[in-house]
């Protein structure tokens, strides 16, 4: 008998691991990334660490599920999440022929998993939910209770279900002038480029 294979399906073992994890933090260096100034408030559930990608300086709350199964969850620096957040990077398939409890990840047909991710000097307010394949622009804010199936353009307020952008924080001048203080030229948004954001997204 595989012993291994034993205690991993023992589900008071299971149970113990998991609560372990969850209230007394992971390994860094299980990760794909953590920086050492990540601070991680449990309790938080987290799946596939391989597939999560912590930066500088990023802070994640208690009461946050994390399910980065077959695709990443990246998060760069700068960010603050409040409680709750909930990131899934997958998604159910329908096969015909198959009960949806019979559809497991090796049969699910391409594209149901996509990475998620949250740009740099981005706040995540409570109880938000990301869906795959979004990413948070920089400096955006996502407000209390979003469900984000849409990317959301840098420096934009998004909320509601599913969330859209509400405005934009700062006038372009503004948000040009923060970025000459945080960022090097080669890294900051042209004028332009924050024009066609708001031609895109902002409503009259």
């Amino acid at each position: 008998m595989d012993i291994k294979r034993t205690l991993k399906n023992n589900r008071f073992i299971r149970a113990a691991y998991i609560v372990y994890h969850r209230y007394f933090g992971y390994r860094r260096s299980a990760f794909g990334h953590c920086d050492k100034s990540v601070i991680i408030t449990p309790p938080v559930q987290m799946g596939k660490l391989k597939n999560i990608y912590l930066y500088k300086n990023t802070n994640i709350s208690g009461d946050s599920i994390i399910s980065a199964i077959n695709a990443k969850f990246i998060v760069k620096s700068n960010c603050a999440i409040a409680a709750g957040l909930k990131v899934y990077t997958g998604n159910h398939a329908m096969i015909v022929g198959k009960f949806c409890t019979e559809v497991t990840d090796k049969i699910k047909p391409a594209g149901y998993d996509k990475d998620v991710i949250v740009e740099n000097d981005v706040w995540i307010a409570a109880n938000v939910t990301l869906l795959m394949g979004v990413t948070i622009g920089r400096g955006a804010i996502i407000a209390a209770g979003a469900v984000v199936n849409k990317s959301i353009p840098p420096y934009a307020i998004a909320g509601g279900i599913p969330a859209k952008v509400i405005k934009f924080k700062w006038t372009i001048d503004e948000i040009m002038r923060h970025e000459a203080i945080l960022y090097p030229p080669e890294q900051r948004f042209s004028k332009e480029q924050l024009i066609q954001f708001r031609l895109k997204y902002e409503k009259d």
